[in-house]
């Protein structure tokens, strides 16, 4: 007897699963053959061309060459084959055991030296996510930091938040390395035990890029419940923004206290602190009395949904903006452990380019 198609959909959903992991794989093995490659030829080029080997102009000509030989050829111009060289140059001093293993392409010189792949072994100082992300990632890294320790900060949130090359540019230039610590909290005063204490500091950040919500207000500031919406709508990505270790449980969160309905805007979870974290949403500047409100909900929190091995509730009120004094006094006498962060959203369309795209209703007819 023949199933109807709506009988298929699990079978669709487990079928279409399987694909794209297979092919998120196959795009990760793609991307570490690649960056192997890139290293190794970067070495082979940098031995050969800095010590005078080859003469003047001897990458233009390897490049125009390749394309001779290779018709189609994309990645291998002059400029991004001076890149692999650099890439190399940067790194190679902080790679121990480097392998004899061959990838296969084995170029001789007159000084018998040949392209060699950069395996796993050879990354022992570094972090998972090296070989996981873009080329241009790493060029981009390269090119703007220099600390060995910086460095390995952004490749390895690179790789664990899935930051996109604009999001990357966006926190260097926005020194993010340099503010982990830094977001405006009492964790110092409210949380005693140091070790807790240090991974509160590095899991919150003193701003939140979240340029996947493009929203158009009147007063170019989103209603709350807008921006709540626009968040939960991509919590995925959200998350993302937040770091690895959080989980998300619900928004608009109820706490019923003397029989009075009172709702979170936001309520995580953290494993690495092993506590509830609740997020406010303030569409504008920051006031003291959001302090004083959170310190409630944190209170609450603690009494009715903490579970009994699990950390005190941390509370985070995210703002347009803030005015650092203010936030500062604000934090003087509270007693749970709270931060205040800022929101960034995405740009909005310049208005000269407003009239060319349909609008959203109009989109929705068009498809």
């Amino acid at each position: 007897m023949k199933g109807s198609i709506s009988n298929y959909s699990d079978a669709i959903k487990i079928i279409k699963s399987a694909i794209l992991k297979s092919r998120y794989r196959a795009a990760a093995l793609a991307n570490k053959e690649l960056l192997s490659l890139y290293f190794g030829i970067g070495k082979y080029i940098s031995e050969n061309s800095r010590d005078g080997f080859w003469g003047t102009g001897a990458i233009e000509e390897i490049s125009k060459r390749l394309q001779q030989e290779l018709p189609g050829l994309r990645g291998f111009s002059a400029g991004n084959i001076k890149k692999m060289r650099i890439f190399y140059e940067q790194w190679y001093e902080y790679i121990e055991n480097r392998s004899p293993i061959t990838n296969g392409l084995k170029i001789v010189t007159k000084k018998e030296k040949e392209i060699r792949s950069l395996s796993t072994n050879d990354l022992k100082l570094f972090p998972f996510g090296f070989l996981n992300i873009g080329f241009t990632h790493h060029w981009e890294i390269i090119a703007k930091v220099k600390s060995f320790e910086e460095r390995l900060f952004y490749i390895e949130r690179c790789a664990t938040e899935f930051w996109n090359v604009e999001t990357l540019r966006y926190y260097l230039k926005s020194k993010l390395f340099l503010k982990q610590g830094k977001v405006q909290n009492n964790f110092k005063k409210t949380i005693p035990d140091n070790d807790l204490q240090q991974k509160a500091l590095l899991s919150f950040k003193d701003e939140y890029l979240l340029d996947y919500i493009n929203i158009e207000s009147p007063d170019n500031e989103p209603d709350e419940r807008i921006l709540e919406s626009e968040i939960v709508n991509n919590i995925k990505k959200f998350i993302m923004s937040l770091g690895k270790d959080f989980s998300f449980i619900g928004n608009q969160y109820r706490l019923i206290i003397e029989e009075q309905e009172y709702f979170l805007d936001l309520l995580f979870f953290n494993r690495r602190l092993q506590s509830l974290v609740a997020i406010e949403l303030k569409s504008g500047v920051f006031k003291p009395e959001y302090m004083g409100k959170m310190n409630f909900y944190l209170s609450a929190l603690d009494d009715l949904v903490r579970l009994p091995y699990e950390n005190p509730s941390i509370g985070i009120i995210l703002c347009k903006s803030r005015k650092e004094r203010i936030v500062e006094y604000a934090f003087r006498d509270t007693t749970k452990p709270m931060g205040v962060a800022t929101y960034k959203t995405a740009k909005k369309l310049p208005s000269k380019y407003k009239n060319i795209l349909p609008d959203t209703e109009k989109l929705k007819e068009l498809l």
